[in-house]
């Protein structure tokens, strides 16, 4: 039984992880450049090491023992920590130090994404080392990776206020109804009512909105998505009516693939806004890119 981590070969654990990503013995072999009887050998060793086994492999297939999907879990974190480390060992002579994961929701105006860029053009002309991370996700999914310190700032809109987190907004960003052919009312004349559009199947976020003036029924959503270019496929399709960022839809319209039902009636702002835990706003990092950001901290 093992009985310090030390003893421990990072080099199995390393195996072993590789092993578990390839889904089988048979397929880690050319990310390893070792046959599969040394990858086998390395495994034994590891199990007897730990004094348990951590997966089932032979003619049945591949398959993690309950013991084997924690210590994948629990390995996946110490290989996470160790280059962590390693990073923050090799410039210990800078003053920021570490990794920055920043969460995105999607499609947001150009505007918004150039002065993202220029705020990490900022961020690097500091006196730092930092590995920054960009994560594209659903808002529900966001916040509760923020919640779990899986990433220290989200970017995007979010209609629920969760009480850890502090939402900054940063940009507005006009939603748009929009239609295209061979839908019926493509090619209607003048700005389409609310009542009529509301009749037809829509495409829809599969996460919270705020309330609309359109009076939609739940049955006349006929397809559901939380991303913008899979919403505007659906679009497309001329089978159903949805909501676009104008910015995203005005390119469509452009090339007369899409069109405005009623830019007065069937529209709404949105609040896009940075979102932080209110306890990783104190770290150095995070705390230095919302000041590139012109963003105050929460107190």
């Amino acid at each position: 039984m093992l009985n310090n981590i030390f003893d421990l070969d990072l080099r199995l654990i390393r195996v072993f992880l590789a092993v578990v990503d390839s889904h089988g013995v048979s397929a880690a072999q050319a990310r390893l450049n070792v046959g599969q009887s040394t990858i086998s050998t390395q495994l034994n060793t590891l199990e007897t090491r730990l004094g348990y086994r951590l997966c089932e492999r032979g003619r049945s297939g591949f398959r993690l023992t309950a013991k084997g999907e924690k210590f994948a879990l629990a390995a996946r974190s110490m290989m996470e920590a160790l280059d962590e480390f390693g990073m923050q060992a090799r410039h210990l002579d800078k003053r920021l130090v570490g990794t920055l994961s920043i969460g995105l929701m999607g499609h947001t105006p150009a505007q918004h994404n150039h002065r993202l860029a220029e705020v990490i053009r900022r961020f690097r002309e500091r006196d730092e080392a930092v590995r920054i991370e960009l994560l594209v996700r659903p808002p529900g999914e966001l916040e509760e990776m923020l919640l779990k310190g899986s990433i220290a700032l989200a970017i995007g809109y979010f209609w629920r206020r969760v009480t850890a987190l502090h939402y900054t907004p940063l940009t507005l960003e006009r939603q748009v109804a929009y239609c295209a052919p061979p839908h019926p009312l493509f090619d209607q004349p003048g700005e389409i009512a609310p009542e009529q559009a509301a009749a037809c199947s829509w495409a829809w976020r599969d996460y919270p909105v705020p309330p609309e003036h359109l009076p939609l029924q739940q049955r006349n959503i006929m397809a559901m998505t939380g991303n913008m270019e899979a919403m505007s496929i659906l679009i497309l399709s001329g089978q159903h009516l949805g909501y676009l960022p104008e910015e995203m839809g005005r390119q469509y319209e452009a090339r007369g693939q899409m069109r405005a039902l009623n830019r007065a009636k069937l529209a709404y702002d949105v609040d896009i806004s940075v979102v932080t835990h209110r306890s990783s706003e104190r770290t150095p990092i995070v705390a230095a890119f919302l000041e590139d950001l012109d963003l105050p901290q929460a107190q």
